[in-house]
């Protein structure tokens, strides 16, 4: 990779890395966090001109060791006032991301909205967050280099979001990305190609899954399965034969499949967990078709529902978008999709979750039902690492567990805009720890009302979900 040195002002910054497989505007995003300014105020002067965002690095000619000249003026920081009040901008950045209320931005790096808003929805789960704190700097010997330095890089773009009001610059986590995963460094035309963000979270979390093992008695073995794992189990029914058969098996989704029925994400989950599949019959000795139910048997601390929005295109040769709406809910009800036994096991504490409710408005609670335990009994998010119905939450309480409930609340949506998943615009809507919805469009943070939210569920060429991320809601007994 090759290094220059840019003055500014009097200042000189040497040895700064120039990759010259990606833009200009990446370059200037460096410069940025070297000097404040930022990059649609910088002036580059470089051959035949000014460097612009999007010019080829061949064409210009850079060498090793240049000098560049660039001029600018850099964002103006208020200072502090002797003695009265203390305005925002003059605190510590650490302490402005906390009166700010919500993380910073991530700069689009060419046709990156489908990682940026990908990583915003996962740094909003904060068990995710403090799981990569304790991921060692040494990497263990049964795990591959670049899974290693992804879940590193990770880590530490969670962490600068954390601690930035300015937009981030992700490119340590961007070009580790396309190391473990080439597909996501596909070039068309010398610029790098619009990639699908379920793919881009599926593999993320695969590589996460992998690295984020502990040994430990003490700490669950496979902290991102208990918060995102799903377990399913299938029955197999060959209507021909008359055969029967189960399997078990995880996932990190639910997908929602949309049809001319659908209208509601209920609707879709219902359709998802039915499916025909051609395999070999045993007593046919031949390929036969099987029908396939399956039911949810062990639920995470976040349910991720992926719109089934994008289908291979045989005339255009591409994924093209499924444009009907499907309304979804603020708070997402999975039981009905849940196993027998599952459902014994959510009983207790869904009634005691109903119970709690109507205390709010004053309602009688169901004492023959919750008993005298209901005094004992306080709702919570879900927090912890295990994926069980109830575990032992470890405090001066160590004789109570967390429970989950089959409920959901809405914390996340990613949507798209546009109408094929490899072109379009990619944007995460997250819910803050305050309760305001904030709307990452790359390194612009806009607030939101929740009741744009529910807005976002198609039927045009309008942002619509594409993944939504929902938090279980808990109850310890």
């Amino acid at each position: 990779m090759l290094t220059v040195s840019v003055k500014w002002q009097k200042e000189v910054f040497p040895k700064v890395e120039i990759d010259t497989s990606l833009p200009p505007y990446v370059f200037k995003c460096q410069l940025y966090d070297l000097t404040g300014v930022p990059p649609e105020r910088q002036k580059i002067m470089v051959k035949g001109g000014l460097l612009k965002d999007d010019d080829d690095w061949s064409t210009i000619g850079v060498k090793q060791g240049q000098r560049f000249m660039m001029m600018g003026t850099a964002d103006e920081i208020v200072k502090a006032p002797e003695k009265g009040p203390v305005f925002m901008e003059d605190l510590p950045e650490e302490e402005q991301v906390v009166a700010i209320g919500h993380s910073s931005g991530l700069f689009n790096l060419g046709n990156t909205c489908y990682m940026n808003s990908t990583i915003q929805c996962l740094h909003s789960v904060p068990e995710l967050k403090s799981t990569l704190l304790k991921y060692p700097s040494d990497r263990r010997n049964d795990l591959d280099q670049t899974s290693h330095m992804l879940t590193a890089a990770t880590r530490e773009l969670f962490n600068e979001l954390d601690k930035s009001v300015k937009p981030v610059a992700p490119m340590q986590f961007w070009m580790l990305l396309r190391k473990k995963y080439p597909q996501f460094g596909q070039l068309h035309n010398g610029v790098f190609m619009q990639q699908d963000a379920e793919e881009c979270w599926t593999q993320l979390l695969y590589t996460l899954s992998q690295s984020l093992t502990s040994p430990s008695p003490s700490e669950n073995p496979d902290a991102v399965k208990a918060l995102f794992g799903i377990e399913l189990m299938s029955r197999l029914h060959c209507q021909e034969s008359g055969e029967e058969s189960s399997e078990t098996e995880s996932t990190y989704s639910l997908k929602c499949h949309i049809s001319q029925e659908v209208n509601h994400l209920h609707e879709g989950l219902k359709h998802g967990l039915k499916s025909e599949l051609e395999k070999v019959s045993p007593s046919l000795g031949r390929s036969a078709i099987y029908l396939k139910e399956s039911r949810i048997s062990a639920l995470p601390r976040y349910m991720t529902i992926q719109f089934v929005r994008f289908f291979w295109k045989r005339e255009t040769n591409q994924k093209a978008k499924i444009l009907r709406k499907v309304d979804y809910p603020l708070e997402l009800d999975v039981y009905d999709f849940c196993s027998d036994d599952l459902r014994k096991k959510l009983d207790a504490p869904r009634q005691i979750l109903r119970d709690e409710e109507g205390k709010k408005i004053g309602l009688k609670t169901n004492e023959k039902n919750s008993g005298s335990q209901i005094n004992d009994v306080k709702m919570t998010d879900a927090e912890g690492s295990s994926s069980g119905i109830g575990e032992s939450k470890g405090t001066s309480e160590k004789d109570k567990e967390l429970h989950l409930t089959g409920v959901y609340e809405l914390v996340a949506v990613l949507t798209h805009k546009g109408r094929s998943a490899d072109s379009g615009h990619y944007v995460a809507w997250v819910k803050q720890e305050s309760g305001k919805w904030i709307e990452y469009d790359d390194d612009n943070p806009i607030p939101q009302r929740e009741e744009d939210i529910s807005r976002l569920s198609g039927g045009g060429d309008w942002h619509m979900a594409y993944i939504c991320m929902y938090k279980a809601r808990t109850v310890t007994m």
